[in-house]
């Protein structure tokens, strides 16, 4: 750690980095489990999240997982000489919080308008939309439209609002068919 500070790379906001005092383990099977050396116990969850983590995929090449005469096990990466007790496929790991799940749904990048609203019904509500007559704006539009709203289209210019429209319009006779 002293290193990481001298580096200045001791703090980050890393929703899974660990309080001071804790280390992150590997059981046999590929289990994460969580040593706080403070108090002296191991937990499945993480300190911070709450999460339960395993271990994604085999070691990798030239690596080895053995046991010494504790019961400990360690791994010995071949290709460079040199054995460790932290698994090299920490950096990989993927939740696994089967009796926790998470009331909100996470979307990325690439989620569209439509599949955010999936299963909703907005009939009866009024929906104002700015820039709606293209990009992001246009596509919140639709899928509001789409999905049973009264929508206003607020833009800078009638005729490409009216252009707007017509499109949406042309999409919604088509689903009704």
């Amino acid at each position: 750690m002293a290193a990481l500070r001298y580096a200045g790379l001791d703090d980050t906001d890393s929703e899974d980095e660990l309080p001071p005092g804790w280390e992150q383990r590997t059981t046999k099977d590929g289990w994460v489990y969580y040593a706080n050396h403070t108090e002296e116990k191991t937990q499945w969850e993480h300190p911070k999240t709450g999460k339960r983590k395993r271990i994604a995929g085999d070691l990798p090449y030239g690596w080895e997982q053995e046991t010494d005469e504790n019961g400990q096990v360690f791994f010995v990466d071949h290709i460079n000489k040199r054995t460790t007790y932290l698994d090299p496929r920490l950096a990989f790991t993927v939740d696994d919080n089967p009796t926790k799940p998470t009331a909100r749904q996470r979307y990325d990048g690439s989620t569209t308008a439509m599949e955010i609203l999936q299963g909703r019904d907005f009939s009866g509500k009024v929906v104002v939309v700015t820039g709606a007559n293209s990009g992001i704006g246009f596509e919140t539009a639709k899928s509001f439209a789409l999905h049973g709203a009264h929508v206003i289209l607020a833009c800078r210019n009638m005729t490409r609002a009216n252009e707007a429209v017509s499109r949406i319009l042309g999409e919604w006779d088509s689903t009704v068919e």
